[in-house]
């Protein structure tokens, strides 16, 4: 802009002085038909300048006008969608602080203008989740199907995430509604791991454990699921494959259905001890002892033996005899004197499960260090009860209780 004014400043003097230094100043005529325009040269310079600067100003002040109007329009046009992306902001804010009330309201309120329905809908439907409003979160669920009819590629994790959603709901229709989600993207099992487990869960869950346990196969294999998941999966799907065998039809059938299976999986604790509790459970006293009496001999972990004391075997005497031989090895055996006292309670062998809780409790006094735990004072008050002792029972239940 300086150079155009320092330009024309030279070009009006040059004008100015260009009459002063030749004698003829020099004329222009312009005819239109009957009309004559009879113009000097300097006139006519004058006059074209002004018009230019006229035109330069015209040309500023039009764009300026338009650039005025078209932010205008783009500020008054956009600015729905700018406060619901601002709501969407605020409710992840709110959502990653646990305020999941005001969470939901805010990602309920920006789905539309911030025209991110899909996640603000499957947002909405966790932060409701959070605040077990299942209600509010089937309607969300419900606005978010819609949404995803109308797309062509919906992402994996928001069918995860839906599924999870109606899976936590503890509801026979909306595991019904899980189960057709992923149904739907049954392909994607063998190629995620995340949907695998869902299926897994789904699957124990609708007592399917035929399947449940094809799919085990799989997950052993899948690095990013623990061992520790898959020993749970297995000892609920074992366990209800293997009672559904004796319920349905025999202990004959049971039997088969463990014999079954390859050496390899029965020596996985998992499935030993849900097998082993349907024995215990039914009362089939002799397919029980072989299969403990062999591992008791052979002085098993404390681990192993804390899962036993879990077992409602009602006729222990067998076991019972062993647990007495290693502890007449070792007296001062902690893991042996608990499961001593949880086979004689679970045997009704009151006095004995005395006796034997009585001194796994006097080992911390004789400088071996406390070896019970909160299950082993818990039994040993539910024998006091058991025998009229309720005083001493009271006692056992407030020191399981700071245990």
């Amino acid at each position: 802009m300086i150079r155009i004014i320092v330009a024309l400043i030279i070009f009006l003097c040059v004008m100015a002085i260009s009459p002063f230094l030749i004698d003829e100043k020099g004329y222009i005529l312009i005819a239109i038909g009957n009309t004559t325009i009879e113009l000097t040269v300097l006139s006519a310079g004058i006059m074209l300048t002004l018009l230019f600067i006229a035109l330069v100003i015209s040309l500023k002040l039009v764009r300026g006008s338009l650039n005025f109007s078209f932010g205008t329009w783009n500020k008054l046009a956009f600015a729905g969608q700018r406060r619901g992306i601002a709501n969407f902001n605020k409710g992840l804010a709110a959502y990653m602080l646990e305020d999941y009330s005001q969470a939901e309201e805010l990602f309920a309120k920006s789905a539309i203008p911030s025209k991110r329905k899909q996640s603000a809908y499957l947002l909405a439907a966790s932060a409701s989740a959070k605040l077990n409003l299942n209600s509010n979160t089937n309607h969300y669920l419900g606005l978010l199907e819609k949404e995803t009819i109308k797309l062509k590629d919906v992402g994996l994790e928001s069918v995860i995430i839906n599924i999870k959603l109606l899976m936590n709901q503890d509801k026979a229709e909306t595991y019904a509604k899980a189960r057709v989600l992923i149904d739907e993207n049954h392909k994607q099992i063998g190629h995620d791991a995340r949907l695998l487990a869902l299926e897994i869960d789904l699957c124990i869950i609708e007592q399917r454990f035929t399947q449940a346990l094809q799919y085990l196969a799989t997950a052993r294999k899948e690095k990013t699921i623990t061992d520790e998941t898959v020993q749970v999966w297995e000892q609920l799907a074992y366990y209800g494959s293997f009672n559904e065998s004796i319920k349905l039809h025999d202990n004959n059938t049971l039997h088969e259905n463990w014999n079954g299976l390859s050496r390899k999986l029965k020596q996985r604790e998992a499935i030993l001890f849900a097998y082993c509790r349907v024995l215990a459970e039914n009362e089939v006293i002799e397919p029980l002892n072989k299969l403990l009496v062999p591992l008791f001999k052979k002085s098993p972990s404390n681990d192993f033996l804390k899962q036993i004391r879990d077992l409602p075997i009602k006729h222990a005497d067998e076991l019972i005899a062993i647990v007495q031989k290693q502890l007449h090895k070792n007296v001062h055996s902690g893991k042996w004197l608990s499961c001593l006292g949880h086979l004689a309670l679970k045997s009704k062998q009151y006095s004995m499960a005395e006796k034997a809780f009585g001194s796994l409790i006097k080992l911390e006094n004789a400088k071996y260090g406390m070896q019970y735990d909160r299950q082993d004072l818990q039994a040993l008050a539910h024998v006091h009860s058991k025998q009229g002792q309720y005083q001493a029972a009271d006692a056992m239940w407030l020191k399981a209780s700071t245990l």
